[in-house]
């Protein structure tokens, strides 16, 4: 399930892509597929090895270019061993939201990128995310758990401040949203409970299949109740994006 929309984030072979928080993969298999070099970055070492694992078995199965490379690093968001301008493209997606001095981050963001590098950002929207805070202390209160609730106005701010212009944004995953207020109301981690199991099993049938009914329906939510907002943003003092 990607959040960031590929049509708005242009990757293309020769580009050199930055997953910042990469979690389990999911936005660096699609890069690697797309034929950019990919370095999966994450502070927990055991996220990268199953990344690891499936960037060696996308090449086995001749799923990506030989001639395109993937790497795995674990590291501090806010003191990344990369070089000035190393990347043509970073994503950070549902990260910053879980550290402490985020401007930090932000300005680590930037420094990595090049000049006239796009840069995605996904956090949890506003109005979701306080109703999930609002539901369930337990939600977010726990150790690497949310730290924040962004609005937009404040992470484009922020991001400003690091040197990111940002572009245009929108708003992911609506059917996703009345998922975690419903779990915050019975128990975040009580997955067994039987209306949070069934809600579970209907967006694992909606993500599988991609019905036309649900795109349909979660294209209109998204703006009202999208749990995620991505903000695309540019590095260069004219706004300018270069290819």
């Amino acid at each position: 399930m990607l959040t960031v929309d590929f049509g708005r984030f242009p990757v293309r072979a020769g580009h050199r892509v930055l997953d910042l928080g990469c979690g389990g993969g999911r936005h660096a298999f699609e890069v690697y597929r797309r034929g950019a070099d990919v370095v999966a970055f994450d502070l927990d070492p055991g996220e990268l090895t199953p990344v690891t694992s499936m960037f060696g078995g996308m090449r086995a199965a001749g799923e990506v270019s030989a001639q395109t490379g993937a790497g795995a690093i674990s590291g501090d968001a806010t003191a990344m061993p990369f070089g000035d301008g190393a990347f043509d493209r970073v994503i950070a997606s549902e990260v910053l939201e879980h550290i402490l001095d985020d401007q930090r981050a932000m300005n680590e963001l930037a420094r990595v990128l090049r000049p006239g590098g796009l840069a995605a950002i996904t956090v949890p929207a506003f109005l979701p995310e306080r109703i999930c805070w609002a539901l369930s202390s337990e939600y977010h209160d726990t150790p690497g758990g949310h730290v924040r609730i962004y609005t937009r106005v404040e992470l484009e701010a922020k991001l400003a401040r690091a040197g990111l212009t940002a572009l245009w944004h929108h708003h992911a995953h609506g059917l996703h949203s009345p998922y975690w207020w419903l779990k915050c109301a019975v128990g975040v981690h009580d997955d067994k409970h039987r209306l949070a199991s069934a809600y579970h099993k209907l967006l694992v049938w909606d993500i599988m299949r991609k019905p036309a009914l649900t795109r349909r329906a979660e294209q209109a939510l998204n703006p009202l109740i999208g749990k995620s907002l991505v903000v695309y943003a540019v590095k260069s003092p004219a706004g300018r994006v270069d290819g």
